[in-house]
């Protein structure tokens, strides 16, 4: 087996056992990049030289006998709307094309501490605005399960590069669905954990109150090996949490006995493909042979998420994308006669079609006379939505959901349709707007061959027991085993 195919626990043992190095394990990636990264399209900057550079450093320190973190020396990608400094941090976006991070984001000055890699910044739908990493102002990357088909979104570049062992593992951020459903079309682990556990600072914002950086990877110990990397509090993010440090590790054990699952009932009826629908009712019959409890429950939230999030979402991005206006940040037009024409042309030239319509959209809702009839209802709405959440907690450990309505679609598909395209989140959104954690766990793939995630939703701040219940899932089934990508192009 090919270093770049192993987990990241599989290649610490190696490391701990001398059976490889660093700067091994890093050059595998980069010469599994060249081979694949042509037809996946993944990243937006790859910084090889800087990580062969840093990957040797860690060896001769390893081989001094130096105290080091014992993931120090593994390689991660890192979503490109995380500053890390001296590096391009574009956020796919005409706008950010040549900005150069001046400082670290949290989560980069944590990994840094630890020794990670980096091989370099995944590409994403520009500013995190999407499903399908189709808005990319560069560049679509492709599913490598068929790379005809969208790897999903916003964080599709982080996705893809799990997926086809272009990276061990990845950072992504999730504002609606971001990690989850790309993990979900691409066959791999993806957590959102809980509002305000990990950092934010660094990230540029899309919707501030929405937005969590969270860990795709190719298994359910990765995930908590690396939230216990960037989990904790910080005082530079006035949104993060002061709650004691915990060993997700500690998790991961095979039980699920007696443990209560809720399945809601409209989340597996109108708009959930069957293959889909099919797949997490053979989840919920696992779970059941293994002991837990699972019941159909009621979750009559769906309808009013989706509004409630585009509301939400689109008026915070309005507001954070206001400073890129040419004078500030961003791109600048060559074309003006006055100060109103640098702001006007550089924003209709630096960002993208869905850029602007959700910051139109944002602008609107915001704006004098609907204030009231839009953002303020819908944020008594996301309070109700909290609140359906918080009664059905009282009677499940964990909720299980379809993460992705559908299996990956094709390029283009949806593209030309915005609200078709904002349905593959129908199942996601929910978690941001009240600030649950959620994870995405592969079960199986379809008759197409395309993978199927089943997405285990937890309460607020008890990531604990979803990594119980996806590793029990994990340890009890296969997915990983018995299917790859193929790489196939119809």
């Amino acid at each position: 087996m090919e270093l770049y195919e192993l987990t990241v626990h599989e290649l610490v043992e190696m490391l701990e056992k001398g059976e490889t190095t660093s700067e091994e394990i890093t050059r595998s990636y980069y010469k599994r990049i060249k081979e694949k990264e042509p037809d996946i399209k993944a990243y937006v900057s790859i910084l090889e030289e800087s990580a062969i550079s840093k990957a040797k450093e860690i060896d001769e320190a390893r081989k001094a006998g130096k105290k080091l973190s014992k993931y120090a020396g593994i390689p991660i990608g890192i979503k490109d709307n995380m500053c890390i400094t001296g590096t391009k941090t574009t956020c796919s976006s005409k706008m950010l094309e040549n900005f150069v991070a001046p400082y670290n984001a949290t989560v980069i000055e944590k990994l840094n501490e630890e020794g990670l890699v980096y091989l370099g910044k995944t590409n994403l739908d520009e500013f995190a605005m999407g499903s399908s990493t189709e808005n990319s102002a560069f560049f679509n990357t492709k599913n490598p399960w068929d790379l005809d088909r969208v790897p999903g979104g916003s964080s599709g570049g982080s996705a893809a590069a799990v997926s086809a062992d272009i990276a061990p593992w990845a950072l992504g951020s999730d504002t609606g669905g971001s990690i989850r459903q790309p993990a979900a079309l691409c066959g791999i682990v993806g957590l959102k954990p809980t509002y305000g556990l990990v950092s934010r600072y660094g990230l540029v914002a899309y919707a501030s109150s929405l937005d969590q950086i969270g860990p795709l990877t190719k298994d359910v110990t990765d995930s908590a090996i690396l939230l216990n990397l960037i989990a904790g509090h910080d005082e530079k993010d006035s949104t993060s949490m002061d709650i004691e440090k915990k060993d997700y590790t500690k998790a991961l054990v095979n039980d699920v006995k007696g443990m209560k699952i809720g399945i809601p009932k409209e989340y597996i009826g109108e708009g959930v493909s069957s293959e889909v629908k099919s797949a997490i009712l053979e989840v919920a019959k696992k779970y059941e042979e293994l002991g837990a409890i699972v019941e159909e429950c009621s979750l009559d939230i769906g309808k009013y998420s989706l509004p409630v999030y585009y509301i939400i979402a689109d008026a915070e991005a309005s507001s954070n994308l206001g400073r890129f206006d040419g004078i500030r940040y961003g791109y600048r037009s060559e074309k003006f006669d006055n100060l109103r024409d640098i702001y006007k042309n550089s924003r209709s030239e630096g960002f993208g079609e869905e850029v602007k319509r959700r910051i139109l959209l944002g602008t609107y809702v915001l704006s004098s006379g609907y204030y009231d009839a839009y953002y303020k209802k819908a944020q008594k709405v996301r309070t109700i939505i909290k609140e359906r959440f918080n009664d059905l907690f009282k009677k499940y450990d964990l909720l299980l959901t379809p993460t992705s309505p559908v299996t990956a679609f094709k390029i283009g598909e949806k593209s030309n349709n915005p609200l078709e395209m904002y349905l593959s989140d129908i199942c996601t959104v929910p978690l941001n707007i009240a600030g649950l954690p959620g994870m995405n766990v592969p079960c199986k793939v379809d008759s197409k061959g395309l993978p199927i995630g089943f997405q285990l939703i937890g309460n607020a701040f008890e990531e604990e027991t979803i990594f119980r219940a996806a590793y029990t899932y994990e340890q009890n089934t296969s997915f990983r085993k018995d299917n790859k990508p193929t790489f196939k192009k119809e």
